[in-house]
């Protein structure tokens, strides 16, 4: 039985050209297959570039639906305002522009799948039109009140934690328990270590035959580098690491050194646009700031009691501590609650804090504060400025299909038109 069920999984992945051979890579296929000739809605977790469209594509060739129509919708690349419109369609003059009526999604593909990739970036609003599909079959067209009937079947794919969406109350918690009635979860490449070469060697013999070269060959040491590469780029980043290095290099046998220079270890190259589990192993810039920060003010604390224990010891100098109370005041509490943030943010103690001596102590934290002001202000116009630029290099690699450059960045088509428009880059 195991090995009947093995050799389908083997023929799937024939079909749709899916390599590797993970454990959580063949589950998921596994969950797939049984879930296909069933009814049932199901959502399709993993990050981005992952392959989760695939994912939908079994499902529905799979199922008895397979002759029906199958439409592909990124949630994310429709703006808010013409979504009902696209996915329920309209009635003639439901709003400015809309000169005739129009079919939706759902009434184009009746008896067929529909794939809602991005559901996490839905508006909440067509959240409730969704849900009503999912438990009646029904739905009404924008700026009509006829109700009218569809069989369609929703496969929905998300690269966020839906969970967390639904506490921060910007997704429902009916259609998340709807939506999730069979769960797929797709691995990220970095949990499937020993596919990172297989795929290479796939997308090196593609782009030979496209581009009519020698396939590129990878030796071990370069092999074990690129298997020890993180890539929040998934797939889609290596098949595009793999084009660039069959393009561009001359030699067909790739040293470590000549892949370190098309995929040097840097972490994460993608601006911090979207929300994902912080990296203990590194720091941002805006962490080093904040380290730098608190390192300072811990330096004042110390500094504080250092010059209040010289003060306390000498009689004549009372009247300056009675005169500067307010300084001195609540010193270990404050110096203590740093040193638990400290703790918890997993920032080191400095190995030997600075002591500056001012003349006049009111005067000193004055400056710091100036300072930390300062800092502050230059570091956002920083992280702004390289957000901007990294916005423009994604544009001009992608020559402006803001599809491909979102997904480069690892952000929704939605976010990356407010930032074009914030930033003024629409002329780009």
């Amino acid at each position: 039985m195991n090995f009947k069920i093995d050799s389908e999984v083997q023929a799937i992945k024939q079909r749709f050209e899916i390599v590797g051979n993970a454990t959580k890579l063949n589950n998921a296929i596994r969950v797939a297959m049984q879930v296909a000739p069933t009814d049932m809605s199901v959502l399709i977790t993993g990050e981005s570039g992952a392959g989760k469209e695939s994912f939908s594509k079994i499902i529905h060739s799979l199922s008895h639906r397979k002759h029906g129509q199958f439409i592909a919708i990124n949630c994310g690349a429709i703006p808010e305002g013409t979504i009902d419109s696209e996915l329920f369609g309209h009635e003639k003059g439901a709003f400015t522009g809309a000169t005739g009526d129009r079919k939706g999604y759902f009434e184009v593909t009746d008896s067929g799948t529909i794939f809602l990739d991005e559901i996490g970036e839905m508006p909440q609003n067509t959240q409730a039109r969704l849900l009503r599909v999912l438990e009646n079959g029904e739905f009404i067209k924008v700026g009509s009140s006829k109700v009218q009937k569809t069989d369609v079947r929703v496969i929905a794919a998300t690269n966020v934690n839906l969970l967390e969406a639904v506490h921060k109350g910007k997704f429902r918690e009916d259609l998340y328990y709807r939506l999730s009635t069979v769960p797929i979860y797709v691995p990220a490449l970095r949990e499937r270590e020993e596919d990172v070469v297989l795929l290479f060697k796939k997308f090196a013999y593609d782009f030979s035959e496209n581009y009519k070269t020698e396939p590129i060959k990878l030796s071990e040491e370069a092999k074990a580098y690129l298997k020890a590469h993180r890539f929040p780029g998934n797939i889609r980043q290596l098949k595009n690491l793999v084009e660039q290095i069959s393009v561009l290099s001359v030699e067909r046998g790739i040293s470590l050194e000549q892949l370190q220079s098309y995929l040097p270890r840097t972490g994460s190259n993608l601006p911090a646009l979207v929300e994902k589990e912080s990296d203990k192993d590194s720091f941002s810039e805006r962490d080093i700031l904040y380290k730098v920060l608190f390192d300072m003010k811990s330096d004042m604390a110390e500094l504080k009691k250092l010059v209040f224990k010289m003060l306390d010891g000498n009689d004549d100098d009372k009247e300056i501590l009675e005169d500067h109370k307010t300084l001195f005041q609540n010193i270990d509490s404050s110096h203590n609650r740093l040193d638990e943030y400290k703790q918890e943010t997993d920032i080191e103690e400095p190995s030997e804090p600075t002591l500056v001596i001012a003349s006049n102590q009111d005067e000193y934290d004055s400056e710091v504060e100036d300072i930390t002001h300062e800092m502050e202000y230059e570091d956002s116009l920083s992280l702004e400025k390289k957000e901007k630029e990294l916005i423009i290099r994604a544009l001009r690699k992608n020559k402006n299909k803001r599809k491909y450059a979102a997904e480069d960045l690892g952000i929704s088509e939605r976010t990356l038109y407010r930032k074009i428009k914030q930033y003024e880059l629409e002329d780009l």
